[in-house]
């Protein structure tokens, strides 16, 4: 059973929700990474994200931007980062997931990222820019190998498509919340509740929301709707800011909304 699927059904009998922070690997150096996710291991995170630096990162917003640039000076490429996830990780116990964009994994080649992340202990991947009807570039390797492919659907996805992608998915669902790109946001959209129910009803698998989730009180209020939350831009903040007490505030907050919301 792979990591995702052993830590969400833990949470289930524990009748808590999820929160997966995101961090932009080799913003503050590579070196640092290992202590990072230790540290949001340590305040509660169900699994940590790591999004890896990309030059066109049509998804990301100016915080993740700005992060991903100050990575790639210092030359961080994909194959940095799953050799020191391997490194690092007896020491990690949650899952990690790998954001990145379709062409990295190309570049690396396929069959050989594939089989490096499981070695390194990876657990899924994130492709924002991999619709389902180009997924089987990856999908066959991605299982051979016991990687998640963690599928997303937005606030503009029809009905019958969040249960196509639904009935692909596993791992967890990735919920976007916002039509745009990643940021914090001060107020959402009025049926976002009603969006992530619906997605609730036609999953078999967990539905974690993201994009925007900034504060306790949205980490509470839309955690509610459904099976957690995934922060990036304001963990990323806070990590430049080294505002840890904050993270950990804002991954505690989670603990305060019980299963059925």
């Amino acid at each position: 059973m792979n990591r995702i699927e052993k830590v969400f059904k833990t949470l289930n009998l524990k009748e808590e929700k999820a929160f997966v922070p995101y961090i932009m690997a080799g913003d503050g150096g590579l070196e640092n990474l290992g202590e990072r996710i230790t540290f949001l291991e340590r305040a509660g995170a169900t699994a940590v994200e790591i999004g890896i630096p990309f030059s066109d990162p049509v998804a990301d917003g100016p915080i993740i931007q700005e992060a991903g640039i100050r990575a790639l000076k210092n030359n961080i490429s994909l194959r940095d980062v799953i050799q020191a996830i391997r490194s690092i990780r007896p020491i990690i116990h949650i899952p990690i997931i790998l954001m990145t964009y379709l062409n990295p994994v190309l570049a690396y080649g396929r069959d050989r990222c594939f089989e490096d992340c499981r070695n390194a202990g990876v657990d899924g991947f994130i492709i924002p820019d991999l619709p389902i009807e180009e997924e089987e570039l990856l999908l066959e390797k991605a299982d051979r190998e016991g990687i998640e492919l963690i599928r997303l659907v937005t606030l503009t996805s029809p009905v019958e498509r969040i249960q196509e992608i639904a009935q692909r998915g596993k791992g967890f669902l990735y919920a976007v919340t916002v039509n745009g790109i990643t940021g914090t946001r001060s107020e959402f959209h009025s049926q976002l509740g009603d969006y992530l129910q619906s997605i609730k009803e036609v999953s078999s698998i967990p539905v974690l929301a993201g994009f925007g989730i900034s504060t306790p009180e949205q980490v509470r209020s839309i955690s509610s709707y459904c099976d957690g939350v995934i922060v990036g831009s304001k963990i990323v903040q806070l990590f430049e800011q080294n505002k840890l007490e904050e993270i950990e505030t804002l991954i505690g907050a989670v603990k305060k909304v019980n299963i059925t919301g």
